[in-house]
């Protein structure tokens, strides 16, 4: 390891040099109270900025360890210094001189709560590791080394010290970030016990500022409960809170247009991650396991048992071992529920409107006009209630025009004006006046889950992987997208990013035609689990920015890998 004075007298010679030179920078070096490590340096001042990390010990950093002792706390705590550390280099952050010269950056966090390789709080030792990127400044294509000068040893320096030593921050502001991960922590773990999918927190705010934006709207109605529907929860430091608890079982959700169904959905779809203070949905809390399914025309399907609902196709193909790179909105509806089921799914969030009406229902005339054998797909209302008794998962439904769940729902909740009403007796009564076709459907076989997948070669030529992240629209691996557009549950770029290279650690080191596709991803999940996110880059020099996905996105990765071969 070198010292900042070294680093300080390496600047001043390269000053004015070739831009390649800034590459002797690379390396280690003390300064007081961290050590800075420039681990990639960008080859031109248009290029990729280089990337820097500073790692605080736990004795200078000083943080009480029961503030990172558990691993719930960790991550909040990782996530607030992620926003401390960014805010304080955005003061600093002046792109001047040719291509980045002088900008730094650090992930952006949003509403959610992430486990990300920007901040990490080392368990084993309470050592803090910052990582982010600079555009180390040039004129033209020529060093500036005064400006990198004054970024390393004048701004970053104010950096750490007002973000990263505990002294100089906002100790109540830290205790009550610890203390709200505490209460949501315990919300999850007794979710189970109440026989409950969900909780929404009373005086909870759903409705967003706008299509793009995930903040909270102003003056959006507060949630409230339904008394029927009302839970009480004594949190280990909020005190008593109230809300509606959402059955384990088949909810649905009805309403009229605009009275904020889908609303609800969407908070219950993103309630699978914690949220910063202030979001409005911070005790919206959802089974973690839970999965948004949707039709999605034209997504490839590989060796997935759809047999459940879709068989006896005319041309002969097998459901059992499904195979297309063209899915219809029926099919590949079929395949995320069976997929959803592989990853470990106890929940199921369904809006009406993004579904495939074939696979979802079958009306009284229809069954009349077109017999059961004359049609290959069992609709998934059909089997919602044995995907309950007999597989444990549970199902929440959003229905504005189809009235036909009335009867298998155990749990009817009407949206007026943002506000939820429980109309379930009333609804099931008015539903037993009508008089409805009954055709009897076989049970259904748990499907198999031994997809193998087997590695491509392309990954054993070295570490010549390109990997492009296109927002949360998807990943480009080589010159392949992995199209990720439907996946509603992803909530940053970063978790995009991280796909990307756990496809290509999992064909690098995991997937060898043996494994099934649950074991390749237990091994991913592990690596992570036991040595970090970052981890999975294999490489230390050039770790991008990532943030941790949850295991059914990371199942959902692989089964719209095109070229992945099973």
């Amino acid at each position: 390891m070198h010292t900042s004075t070294e680093l300080k007298d390496l600047l001043r010679r390269i000053d004015r040099r070739s831009y390649p030179a800034y590459k002797d920078t690379r390396g280690e070096y003390s300064f007081p109270g961290y050590v800075l490590s420039i681990d990639h340096v960008q080859g031109d001042p248009f290029a990729s900025p280089s990337k820097l990390s500073i790692r605080v010990s736990a004795k200078n950093a000083q943080f009480p360890q029961e503030m990172y002792g558990e691993k719930h706390r960790r991550i909040a705590l990782q996530d607030e210094l992620t926003r401390k550390f960014g805010s304080e280099v955005m003061r600093f952050s002046r792109s001047s001189g040719s291509g980045k010269s002088g900008a730094i950056s650090v992930s952006r966090c949003g509403q959610e709560v992430l486990e990300r390789t920007a901040c990490t709080i080392l368990p084993e030792t309470g050592d803090i590791l910052v990582r982010f990127e600079v555009g180390f400044p040039a004129y033209g294509r020529t060093i500036n080394a005064g400006g990198l000068e004054k970024i390393l040893f004048d701004f970053l320096p104010e950096c750490v010290k007002k973000s990263l030593i505990y002294k100089n921050l906002d100790s109540k502001r830290l205790r009550e970030i610890a203390e709200l991960s505490d209460d949501r922590q315990y919300i999850r773990d007794m979710l189970p016990e109440l026989g409950l999918c969900a909780f929404v927190a009373d005086g909870s705010i759903l409705p967003r500022e706008s299509g793009v934006s995930s903040r909270p709207m102003k003056n959006g109605i507060k949630f409230k409960s339904p008394e029927e529907l009302r839970v009480s929860l004594d949190l280990p430091h909020h005190g008593r809170v109230t809300g509606m608890g959402i059955k384990k079982g088949i909810t649905l959700i009805v309403g009229g247009g605009y009275h904020g169904k889908s609303t609800l959905l969407k908070a219950l779809e993103m309630g699978v991650y914690d949220h910063i203070s202030g979001d409005g949905r911070e005790f919206v809390i959802t089974d973690s396991t839970a999965m948004k399914i949707r039709a999605e025309d034209g997504r490839s399907i590989k060796n997935t048992d759809i047999s459940m609902f879709i068989n006896d196709l005319p041309n002969g193909k097998d459901t059992v071992n499904f195979v297309t790179e063209d899915a219809s909105g029926s099919t590949s509806q079929a395949a995320n529920v069976i997929e959803a089921v592989e990853a470990g799914s106890l929940l199921l969030l369904i809006d009406e409107d993004t579904s495939a009406t074939n696979f979802m229902i079958r009306d009284e005339l229809m069954q009349k006009v077109i017999h059961r054998d004359m049609e290959p797909i069992t609709p998934f209302i059909d089997r919602i209630c044995e995907l309950y008794t007999r597989f444990g998962i549970s199902t929440v439904i959003v229905a504005g025009s189809s009235g036909s769940y009335f009867r298998v729902a155990d749990s009817i909740i009407q949206m007026d004006r943002y506000i939820p009403k429980d109309i379930t007796e009333y609804a099931k009564n008015e539903a037993e006046k009508i008089s409805v076709i009954s055709e009897p459907v076989r049970p259904a076989q748990m499907p198999g889950f031994n997809r193998c997948p087997k590695a491509s070669k392309e990954f054993t030529k070295g570490d010549r992987v390109k990997i492009k992240t296109l927002s949360r629209d998807g990943v480009v691996i080589n010159r392949e997208t992995i199209d990720l557009r439907y996946l509603e549950q992803i909530s940053d770029s970063e978790q995009v990013t991280a796909l990307g290279y756990c496809v290509k650690y999992a064909q690098k080191n995991i997937i060898d035609g043996k494994k099934n596709l649950r074991q390749v991803i237990d091994e991913i999940e592990d690596v992570i689990e036991k040595k970090s996110l970052a981890a999975i880059c294999g490489s230390h020099s050039s770790i991008p920015n990532m943030a941790r996905p949850r295991r059914q996105e990371l199942f959902s990765c692989f089964d719209r890998y095109r070229s992945l071969r099973i």
